[in-house]
Formats: C-alpha cells, sequence, structure tokens
C-alpha cells in the first residue's frame, strides 16, 4: 500500500462517516414530524457502506493473484427504516386520525446517539489512521537529512 492510497483510504472513511452524521442529524432532528412534503410521518434513514474496490486495477490484481489494492469505503444507498410508525393518543393533534391516534416517526433518540457515538469513533479512527500515515512519512523524509 502506497502512502497515497493510505491517506485515500483513510478520506473516504472519514467522507462516509461524515455521512452518517449527517443522516443521524437529520433523523433527531425530525423525531417530532408527523408531516413531511409527502403527508406520512418522517421514517428513519440509515447509511449502507460498500467496500470501494470496483476499479480495474482491483480486478486484474484479483485474477493475477498480486497484492489486492483497496480504496477505501463508500456510501452505497441512503435506505429508509422499515420498523413500524409509534402510535400515541393525541386527539387534540392536526394530524391524529378519527380515533384521535397520531402515527410519529419510527426515530429513537437514545438509538441515535449510540449511532452518533459509534460514527464519531469511526471519524477519530480514521484521522488516527492518516496522522499516523503523514508521521511515517515525515519521518522516513527525516532520514535522508
Amino acid at each position: 500500500m502506497s502512502f497515497f492510497n493510505s491517506i485515500n483510504v483513510s478520506a473516504s472513511g472519514l467522507t462516509a462517516e461524515r455521512t452518517r452524521m449527517d443522516i443521524i442529524s437529520q433523523n433527531m432532528a425530525n423525531v417530532n414530524t408527523t408531516r413531511t412534503s409527502n403527508g406520512t410521518p418522517y421514517r428513519r434513514k440509515m447509511v449502507l457502506f460498500k467496500e470501494n474496490n470496483n476499479t480495474f486495477e482491483n480486478m486484474l490484481s484479483k485474477y493475477t493473484n498480486s497484492a489486492i489494492k483497496s480504496d477505501g469505503v463508500k456510501v452505497s444507498k441512503i435506505v429508509e427504516d422499515k420498523t413500524p410508525l409509534k402510535s400515541t393518543y393525541e386527539p387534540g393533534h392536526p394530524d391524529a386520525d378519527e380515533n384521535g391516534y397520531v402515527k410519529k416517526p419510527n426515530v429513537d433518540i437514545v438509538k441515535e446517539m449510540v449511532d452518533m457515538i459509534s460514527a464519531s469513533r469511526g471519524y477519530e479512527a480514521n484521522i488516527t489512521a492518516l496522522n499516523s500515515s503523514k508521521t511515517m512519512a515525515m519521518k522516513a523524509l527525516s532520514i535522508g537529512k
């Protein structure tokens, strides 16, 4: 793995974790949204990651038994959580049905906070890896002095 490749892998991880944190923030901001633009309650969103190794070079090295180079991770897609919506009894709410029940988003704040901590730790790990690569490069450059 070359020096620049390790930086690219860490950068892809930073970008992916930042996207994950953005989606978690969006979920937390919409915890009480009972009507979206399409008229339904907000549904929790999740980020799916995918290994980013579909380059021609990686496919060639896979079949020639040489070292497989990784290009990090990328966000493959953002999906909605299909768990059932919460239903609460609030007869005075403008979005209540004829029985007085309001459909609320399927966002759990505790779950979002745990996911946010996990994403934050992933971000920190990528920063640490990036700094380690930078330190190794600086040490290698100082050998020649």
